[in-house]
């Protein structure tokens, strides 16, 4: 396939996904005991280094609710603006020491939009916490690539409208350990064989963290 007729295909898939000149992959993963894992990032990233910027500011958000963060995996691109609601009844400072996006947001009240908002802009793991309840911990993923999923409770993450060719598949857990394999590559995007990447991680268990009484949460996976 000629250089011109790669971005023809990949500017209709990017304007119109529904015609399918793109293509969803599909990923589960497990740890080395058999069991799903929640919580992961799956990212595809061309091997062409070849990425398409957003043509529009990019925003996402992470609540507070039950003295919890919401989600405890947040995977965003570089360049995105997280805002921080608070559902609960009383205040919350957030804050990270991360090399990847270090800040601090003064003590808040409960409601939308009481938070200053904070633009990430690095890749890397940033880990969230909040000086007034401890026990709250959550972290955002934020990659180079707008190729991403998460896996839910059932352990697969489906990452929607690729354009066809090569890329590099990888995954990523809070607590996944450094034994394991986390990149594929070349996958063929476009080829019906490869449309399905699965992973087998070793993953820390993770302590069920110290909450306030009455509480929710917990668990091998948060």
């Amino acid at each position: 396939m000629t250089t011109f007729a790669t971005y023809v295909i990949t500017l209709l898939c990017l304007l119109l996904p529904t015609m399918g000149y793109c293509y969803d992959l599909v990923s589960e993963v497990k740890d080395g005991e058999g069991a799903l894992v929640e919580n992961a990032v799956i990212t595809a990233t061309p091997l062409s280094g070849e990425i398409k910027k957003p043509e529009k500011n990019l925003t996402a958000e992470i609540d507070q609710i039950d003295k919890t963060f919401v989600d405890f995996v947040t995977p965003i691109m570089v360049g995105t603006t997280l805002v921080f609601p608070n559902s609960d009844k009383i205040r919350h400072q957030v804050y990270s020491f991360s090399e990847a996006k270090k800040f601090e947001i003064p003590l808040y009240p409960p409601g939308q939009g009481r938070a200053t908002p904070v633009t990430f802009d690095k890749p890397g793991v940033v880990v969230l916490g909040c000086n007034i309840h401890d026990w709250m911990k959550a972290y955002v993923y934020v990659v180079e690539t707008p190729f991403f999923a998460k896996t839910g409770k059932n352990g697969k993450a489906t990452i929607k409208d690729i354009p066809p060719g090569q890329y590099k598949i990888e995954v990523w857990h809070p607590y996944i350990k450094k034994s394991s394999a986390t990149v594929k590559q070349p996958v063929n995007i476009g080829k019906e064989s490869d449309m399905k990447v699965d992973f087998v991680i070793d993953v820390k268990k993770a302590l069920t963290v110290r909450r306030a009484p009455g509480s929710i949460g917990g668990g091998v996976y948060p």
